[in-house]
């Protein structure tokens, strides 16, 4: 087991997006804007505010974009030097400047568990996090400062959980969880854990979501983790062995951190359409007119 600091951040992106056709044809479902930044951009941000300067993103083919976007652009960032549009540079900017960004592709859709694996390399002997970029968690309610400092004083793996209503358990891996004396109310040990349950074996209403620090214990508990739910290598299946049957000298045991922020599921049209609704009606240039005229189209429906 070690305890060093966290500074390292995997964020798998090889799907296909599939959920999105045809708009992610061609173009990157991570590419798609929440009003007008990529959302892979929001979840580098993420990383980058929690002190994580060294992000990994797992892709695959057609993601070309993804690097391009945290490249630099030489020749527009010249063209808005010339103009003096300081206001626009530093849009262009913010992507390349918030982290070193690092590529590995995955090859083939193995699971979520796979795609973590990929990273090995990269992160060698060092614990990390891992974010998934359909869940964007709003900056306002921090979420992966308090689980790397949960990891940093206890060690092991920590993972976040949301209650859902049980009948969407389904849709989650899920958490069997043990209060812990004389802690946080918020902070629960994991003593099972369980991928897309049905709703009658859930073994409660917490659902793991896309985020995670994780004990570098989990790439030898990877590498020997067999096929699960939907023929793919589930990180849930990994991260239960770790909380269930690894010695917490050898990097097991795994921590939940329950969230009761603001968080936006992206990873359908849904859940797309209402995070760029809501967070567009929030911001100083779009909310006012938007609201009003949102009040306005909902009146005339």
């Amino acid at each position: 087991m070690t305890k060093q600091g966290v500074t390292k951040a995997v964020i798998p992106a090889a799907g296909l997006g599939t959920r999105f056709l045809p708009a992610t044809k061609a173009t990157p479902k991570e590419m798609l804007p929440v009003v007008d930044t990529p959302a892979i951009q929001l979840v580098v941000e993420e990383a980058a505010a929690a002190g994580l300067s060294d992000v990994l993103m797992v892709t695959g083919r057609n993601k070309r974009p993804l690097e391009d976007h945290f490249d630099r652009a030489a020749e527009l960032e010249d063209i808005l030097i010339a103009k003096g549009d300081t206001e626009r540079l530093a849009l262009v900017t913010k992507s390349t400047d918030l982290a070193a960004v690092h590529y590995v592709r995955q090859g083939e859709p193995r699971g979520l568990g796979h795609a973590v694996l990929c990273a090995a390399s990269h992160v060698g002997q060092e614990p990390f996090a891992v974010l998934l970029g359909d869940d964007l968690i709003d900056p306002r309610d921090p979420l992966l400062e308090p689980m790397i400092a949960l990891r940093n004083l206890h060690g092991g793996s920590v993972v976040a959980l949301l209650e859902v209503p049980r009948e969407q358990i389904y849709l989650y891996g899920c958490a069997a969880i043990e209060m812990i004396e004389g802690a946080d109310p918020d902070v629960v040990r994991i003593v099972d854990l369980v991928e897309k349950p049905a709703v009658a074996d859930a073994p409660s209403s917490y659902a793991v979501i896309g985020r995670y620090v994780l004990d570098p214990a989990v790439f030898d508990v990877l590498s020997r983790t067999a096929p699960g739910r939907g023929g793919e290598i589930q990180l849930t299946d990994a991260l239960r062995v770790l909380a269930t049957e690894t010695p917490a000298a050898e990097g097991g045991g795994v921590l939940g951190v329950i969230f009761r922020g603001r968080r936006y599921d992206t990873g359908d049209r849904l859940g797309y359409i209402q995070a760029v609704v809501q967070l567009a009606c929030e911001r100083e240039d779009l909310g006012p007119p938007l609201t009003s005229w949102l009040k306005d189209f909902v009146a005339g429906l």
